[in-house]
């Protein structure tokens, strides 16, 4: 098979990595958020993030979550369009232990409930401007031992908050 994306590689980046180098996934984000952590990371919308910030955002997330009240390996839904809280997010549910479940945000009312069922997810991280589909589904899904409480992050120098809906059984 012709690996066409390599063409578009700058030099000096390798085809592939050796994943030895690295004991876990969260040793790799930390590893090179240090070593490029003055370098953009990511860009959306207007607003930057250097790999510095994300470290630093992400570590703050993981360490919320960890306060949660979550066990190592729970499963995190993350609800979000491709914008900047998107990687705080995911390397935040992974720094911190947790399995990141995403869930197309796109997904109707009908289609939510089945998925954090099946998904096991006892968490769901979603942009607040797209909460009511959820706090709608949470409402159908919701069992006598489970309980939802809407909780909101604002992400420093991010133009939009995130809002948190934990569903613990």
């Amino acid at each position: 098979m012709e690996k066409i994306w390599l063409k578009s590689y700058l030099p000096g980046i390798p085809e592939t990595i050796d994943a030895g180098d690295y004991t876990s996934l969260k040793d790799m984000i930390e590893r090179h958020c240090k070593m490029y952590a003055d370098r953009l990371a990511y860009a959306c919308m207007g607003s930057t993030m250097t790999y510095a910030q994300l470290d630093q955002r992400s570590a703050a997330f993981a360490a919320w979550l960890q306060q949660q009240g979550l066990q190592k390996g729970d499963r995190v839904a993350l609800m979000m369009p491709n914008i900047l809280q998107y990687p705080v997010a995911l390397f935040g549910v992974l720094r911190a232990g947790f399995a990141a479940v995403n869930v197309n945000p796109l997904y109707t009312t009908r289609v939510l409930p089945h998925h954090f069922h099946d998904s096991g997810a006892r968490i769901i991280v979603i942009l607040a401007e797209i909460g009511t589909s959820v706090r709608f589904s949470a409402k159908k899904f919701r069992h006598d031992k489970k309980q939802i409480m809407p909780q909101r992050l604002e992400l420093k120098r991010i133009k939009n908050s995130m809002e948190f809906y934990t569903c613990f059984t």
